[in-house]
C-alpha cells in the first residue's frame, strides 16, 4: 500500500484531502499535504506542470501525517499502561472480604480492622506501591514490606527471609 501511494501525484484543493487518478484508472485518497500546497493552489503560484505537481508531492509525501502521530502516540500510551494493569487498588471493603477469605482475623492477635487500617496508612489499598527508602532499600506492595530484610529487590547479600522477590 506504501508504494501504491508512492505513485500516485498527491493533489490537495482547499485543505481537504482528495483522491488521485493512478495509471489504472482507480481512485487513491490521498493526506497529509501541508497547508503550504493548498496555499499555492489557491493562489495560482508554484509550478502548474506534471512535473512541478510530482515534485512538490515527492516532497510532501514525507512528511508526517498529524492523525499518524496521534495514533501513534496513543498505541504508545496503552501499550505503557498494560503492564500496570496488574495492579490493583482495593476499596476498604473488599480489602476486609480478601483479609478475611485468608484468616488473617484475629491472625496473631490482630483484628481485621488493625490489617485494613495497616493497609490504608501504608499505601492506600494500593498493590504496586512502592516506597524508596534512605538506605537503597525498598517498600513494596499493599504491606510496604521492606526489601532490607524480608525480600529480594535485586541487591546483593541481604537476608531475604522470605525466600521470594519483592515484585
Amino acid at each position: 500500500m506504501v508504494s501504491a501511494l508512492r505513485e500516485a501525484p498527491l493533489i490537495r484543493v482547499h485543505s481537504s484531502p482528495v483522491s488521485s487518478p493512478s495509471v489504472s484508472g482507480s481512485r487513491r485518497p490521498v493526506s497529509c499535504l501541508s497547508s503550504q500546497s493548498s496555499a499555492l493552489s489557491q493562489s495560482g503560484g508554484g509550478s502548474t506542470s506534471a512535473a512541478g505537481i510530482e515534485a512538490r508531492s515527492r516532497a510532501l509525501r514525507r512528511r508526517w501525517c498529524p492523525a499518524g502521530i496521534i495514533l501513534l502516540a496513543l498505541i504508545s500510551l496503552l501499550s505503557c499502561l498494560l503492564p500496570a494493569s496488574e495492579a490493583k487498588v482495593y476499596g476498604r471493603c473488599e480489602l476486609a472480604r480478601v483479609l478475611h477469605d485468608f484468616g488473617l482475623d484475629g491472625y496473631r492477635g490482630y483484628s481485621l480492622a488493625d490489617w485494613v487500617c495497616l493497609a490504608y496508612f501504608t499505601s492506600g489499598f494500593n498493590t504496586a506501591a512502592v516506597d524508596h527508602e534512605a538506605d537503597g532499600s525498598t517498600n513494596n506492595g499493599i504491606f510496604q514490606i521492606n526489601s532490607r530484610r524480608w525480600c529480594r529487590n535485586l541487591t546483593p547479600n541481604v537476608p531475604n527471609v522470605c525466600q521470594m522477590y519483592c515484585s
